[in-house]
């Protein structure tokens, strides 16, 4: 891919954004291609040197702003005809509601996700709470002569800590994969605002 083809690409995928942070990352790939054709490179060696460009692309609306699409997109928008804005005010009773519903559908969805990893840490603090009042109270016992419920309670706190042990890997391996889906969310709902914008 030569530098023309590489910069005509990625200004096609960024069209979303405002020109001028467009203008910006061309000129910064630009030079950085330059720079290493200086380096000694040729134009197809430094141009994917840089990278591929959708990975850029996603690197780049992973990092912009996400109110800062908003405006974008807002301000990017065609005026609405007369029609369709009469259209919209006499269907809103019933696009607004569905839309609506559908948001808190969305929402609770989300909201249900993090209560269940809520719900796996309180069960992971349950279970080392229970190992170490079990290892008090099994110490208790077998110090007040109930030797053998002192043991019994103090095996039975050892599977809880053992279990206590898996809890705290998997609700820390849940809580990850909650966190890196909503990071994914974001980036889908930032790339359909760019492409939108490139569509307009």
């Amino acid at each position: 891919m030569t530098k023309q083809e590489f910069l005509a690409d990625l200004r096609e995928g960024l069209s979303g954004l405002p020109q001028s942070d467009i203008e910006e990352r061309i000129a910064f790939y630009s030079e950085m291609i330059d720079d290493r054709m200086e380096e000694g490179l040729s134009e197809q060696e430094a141009v994917a040197a840089v990278g591929s460009v959708n990975d850029i692309i996603l690197q780049v609306v992973d990092e912009y702003p996400f109110p800062e699409l908003i405006k974008v997109r807002i301000r990017s928008r065609k005026p609405m005809s007369t029609l369709t804005i009469v259209l919209l005010i006499l269907g809103s009773p019933i696009w607004l509601s569905l839309l609506i519903a559908a948001f808190a559908v969305l929402l609770s969805l989300y909201a249900v996700l993090w209560a269940v990893i809520v719900s796996l840490w309180s069960v992971f603090a349950a279970l080392a709470g229970s190992a170490v009042g079990g290892v008090v109270g099994g110490a208790i016992f077998a110090c007040t002569g109930y030797v053998p419920t002192g043991l019994a309670v103090v095996g039975a706190a050892l599977v809880c800590g053992g279990l206590a042990i898996f809890a705290f890997f998997g609700c820390k391996a849940a809580t990850k994969g909650v966190a890196l889906l909503s990071k994914k969310i974001v980036l889908a709902i930032k790339k359909a605002c760019v492409r939108k914008g490139e569509a307009q």
